[in-house]
Parts: structure tokens; C-alpha cells; sequence
């Protein structure tokens, strides 16, 4: 299983597949390794994540760890925590942002990497795109699906993108850091304790 898993993450961080519509070009940003315990799938990487090919090593990524109660050290320990976006690599800049993540990349490696991560008790599915290819369209809204959290928990939950950006969102939505952050935590670490 081991010489399997590594051949496939091989494979998937050297994808070339569409080479030719990436800005900066190919930089598949991942992390996992066979124990995993917590799978965060989110977007694609953003400028500064294709720079250091570090994953949510951003503004959005500091919001991700406090909302998840970890260290940087828990966080990039690929021995407890998976990272796998919709897109891996940088998709470019849009009118109002980074451009959605590349449609190629989930059907070509998702199910390829997951059915070599056996230990994933919690998968985290982080903004719109996550949410749809993984839950389909149950609720019109990424509002609706994560307030609808509990029909998903305790394998999954959906989560707003924790970026800067979102702030509005965040305070429109006052729910989610009373109602939703203490029942993340909660799980996350019942997950994590188990080691």
C-alpha cells in the first residue's frame, strides 16, 4: 500500500495535464501521507502558496488553522493532516480574484490519492467548489450547505472559505464562529486524540 501510495502522489505532483492554460505553469501544492486523519480539500493555491509551494501559506491559511484550534507544526504534519484542492495548482488572476481551480485536476486525482489515504476519519470541504463536487447541489448556497453542517458531520464538514475576503460573510454570519467553530474543534481534535 505504501510503495502505491507513493507512486500515485508521484504521479499527481508531477501532472502536466493542463499545463498550457496555468499563467506560471505547473506547481501542484499537496500534502498526505498513508496515517492522515483529517482531509482538507479546499480551491487552488494562491500566488504566494505557488511561490513557496507551501499550502495555505497565506492570510487564509492563518484563519484555517485558528478556526481548527492547530499549531503550524500540527497543521503541516502530513502524518495527521491531508491538503488536496479542487485544483493544485495556480489558476491566475481574475477581474475579482484568483480564477476558479482548473476542472481537470479532482476527476483525474481525487479518487486516485483517496483510496490510498485509508485513515481519513474527517474531511474539511472548503468553499463552493469543494462543496459541489462532493455534496452536489442538496442546498442552492454555500450559506445553506455549511448551516446544514450536521447532515454532513462527522466524516464531513463544510466550511466559507477563510479568506480576507470573506469578512462579510463572516460577519453576516455570526452562526459560524458561535455555532459551527466549537463543534469543528470539538471534532478535530476527538479526531486527532486517537493517535
Amino acid at each position: 500500500m505504501e510503495d502505491e501510495f507513493e507512486l500515485r502522489l508521484t504521479r499527481a505532483r508531477a501532472c502536466r495535464i493542463c499545463e498550457q492554460q496555468l499563467p506560471l505553469g505547473p506547481r501542484p501544492v499537496l500534502q498526505m501521507a498513508p496515517a492522515a486523519r483529517i482531509m482538507i480539500i479546499g480551491q487552488a493555491p494562491g500566488l504566494k502558496v505557488h511561490q513557496t509551494g507551501i499550502p495555505w501559506n497565506d492570510p487564509s491559511g492563518d484563519t484555517l488553522r485558528r478556526w481548527l484550534q492547530l499549531s503550524r507544526e500540527q497543521f503541516y504534519d502530513p502524518e495527521l493532516i491531508a491538503i488536496m484542492p479542487m485544483g493544485f495548482c495556480y489558476p491566475g488572476r481574475g477581474k475579482s480574484g484568483d480564477l476558479p481551480p482548473r476542472p481537470e485536476c479532482a476527476p483525474a486525482w481525487h479518487k486516485p490519492l483517496l483510496e490510498v489515504l485509508p485513515n481519513i476519519e474527517l474531511t474539511l470541504l472548503i468553499g463552493q467548489y469543494a462543496q459541489r463536487y462532493y455534496l452536489g447541489k442538496k442546498y442552492k448556497t454555500l450559506t445553506e450547505t455549511v448551516r446544514h453542517w450536521q447532515v454532513f458531520a462527522p466524516t464531513c464538514l463544510p466550511l466559507p472559505h477563510p479568506s480576507p475576503r470573506n469578512r462579510f460573510w463572516l460577519t453576516k454570519n455570526p452562526w459560524f464562529e458561535q455555532d459551527v467553530l466549537p463543534q469543528l474543534h470539538q471534532r478535530v481534535h476527538q479526531v486527532l486524540t486517537k493517535l
